[in-house]
């Protein structure tokens, strides 16, 4: 597909990325990098709060904010930012009553950039 204007009607800030990334050669190489890695994270992290591992939760919501960020992917990143700052506090139960809200924002997000990519 890779229609810019698909992306911006689903909420995505791609000049924020392109301001970051340069061009969109490199946007969507990036893309297929987020697409890569945010399904295995999302099961990390899932995994840290299960156990109550806030530490290394907080590192890949960390992870996810930052390339969120870069991508344009603004209310992903505010998530995340949240859920990031609540695990250095070691606040599981934020965590925990929050997921949910982070999963579906990322999973919303995975699946417009598949769309996008034609995967």
């Amino acid at each position: 597909m890779k229609d810019v204007e698909f992306l911006k009607s689903n909420g995505v800030n791609v000049d924020q990325g392109l301001e970051l990334l340069g061009d969109m050669e490199m946007y969507d190489d990036t893309l297929n990098d987020f697409l890569d890695e945010n399904e295995n994270r999302l099961d990390e992290l899932n995994s840290y709060k299960t156990t109550g591992d806030m530490n290394n939760y907080a590192i890949l919501a960390h992870s996810m904010k930052s390339d969120s960020k870069y991508l344009g992917f603004t209310k992903l990143a505010e998530i995340a930012l949240d859920h990031e700052l609540k695990g250095k506090e070691n606040d599981i139960n934020y965590v925990t009553e929050h997921f949910n809200e982070l999963e579906t924002e990322a999973r919303r997000i995975i699946d417009i950039v598949k769309k996008y990519l034609g995967k």
